[in-house]
């Protein structure tokens, strides 16, 4: 099991370079990095380029805020920067960010993923863009279009061919996951709900999977601490806040994908309460009506028996990949802990 790093999405860049020069000391096998409406993740993706050299550097994007074609060569820009260890995930995030800060409708989700998808793929194959999507490329030949030779990137990238990975909670993109992308990552996962609520997505993408792309990568995130006493109660503080945070602010009270998810593994009504706090702006109530069975399913902070035990059956479920969140105390010494804990 490779063990990541998922930096804070609000935090000052050169903090989140020093973080993930210190992840890589340790061990660390991932670098990621999410964008919202703070500082943007390419940026960062460079800078972590120039001041690392083994560790995989990914990040998140949203699929409305860029053109598929300036995705591909952001990644490509990325993958040349560090030598080939450039990796993209996917994501629509959602009404809030997208309308509320981008200014861009949110339609045809699904459609823009698998456009996106679609032309990653060629522009790293070094082939003419002829997308067909929400934002349909069309071969210009024959169309009377004015647009004039076909195009193709300029450069050749690092490698014909980068990971993409797909961020998804809601059943469509978890299919859509399971069909064409290299991997997945559910912000929040537990062996139950890989079994139980996403298993029939997943069971139908897998069934119209390219052969050749091989087995679905699964990466899931989360606050974590190997240990107990005043350490343990931070990360568990830690992690209500995190968990609070998507569940209750990370939507509009008809649609939070993050709440729908968690619902979903038996909490509904904890997140209704949970959700109705924050959006009422009582942000520590909410936090406070995060039940322990909760963060029990949704971080890993024990002792390492306890953790070696959720390892192995996050892992059993098909999860290749725990990412710590940036949340976890003394991050560095975690990912040496679980790296340890990992290679027993």
């Amino acid at each position: 099991m490779r063990i990541a790093l998922a930096l804070d999405h609000m935090a000052h860049p050169r903090a989140s370079v020093a973080m993930g020069v210190a992840a890589e000391q340790a061990g660390c096998a991932e670098v990621w990095i999410p964008e919202t409406w703070g500082f943007d993740a390419p940026t960062l993706m460079g800078a972590l380029a120039e001041r690392t050299s083994q560790v995989a550097i990914g990040a998140v994007l949203p699929v409305y805020s860029r053109s598929p074609a300036l995705i591909a060569q952001t990644a490509a820009g990325a993958d040349a920067l560090s030598g080939g260890r450039a990796t993209i995930a996917l994501g629509t995030s959602g009404p809030q960010v997208i309308e509320g800060w981008h200014g861009v409708p949110f339609a045809q989700p699904l459609g823009e993923l698998r456009e996106a998808i679609t032309a990653c793929r060629m522009v790293w194959a070094h082939e003419v863009l002829d997308v067909d999507g929400p934002r349909p490329i069309p071969l210009p030949a024959g169309h009377g279009t004015g647009m004039g030779r076909p195009l193709r990137m300029i450069t050749r990238p690092e490698r014909p061919r980068l990971p993409i990975v797909l961020a998804a909670l809601a059943p469509g993109g978890v299919r859509l996951a399971a069909e064409m992308a290299d991997g997945w990552w559910p912000l929040f996962a537990s062996p139950a709900a890989i079994a139980g609520p996403w298993a029939d997505a997943l069971a139908q993408g897998r069934a119209r999977r390219d052969p050749a792309l091989g087995p679905l990568r699964i990466t899931t995130s989360c606050v974590c601490w190997v240990g107990g006493g005043a350490q343990a109660d931070t990360a568990r503080a830690a992690a209500r806040r995190e968990i609070a945070f998507y569940v209750g602010s990370m939507g509009s009270r008809s649609r939070n994908y993050y709440r729908d998810a968690v619902a979903a593994m038996g909490f509904a009504p904890e997140c209704a309460a949970i959700q109705a706090a924050a959006l009422d702006g009582r942000r520590r109530d909410a936090e406070a009506l995060v039940p322990d069975a909760m963060l029990d399913a949704l971080a890993i902070i024990g002792d390492p028996a306890w953790v070696r035990d959720r390892l192995a059956g996050l892992r059993e479920a098909g999860v290749t990949t725990v990412a710590l969140s940036a949340a976890t105390p003394d991050a560095a010494r975690v990912v040496r802990d679980l790296c340890g804990i990992a290679a027993a």
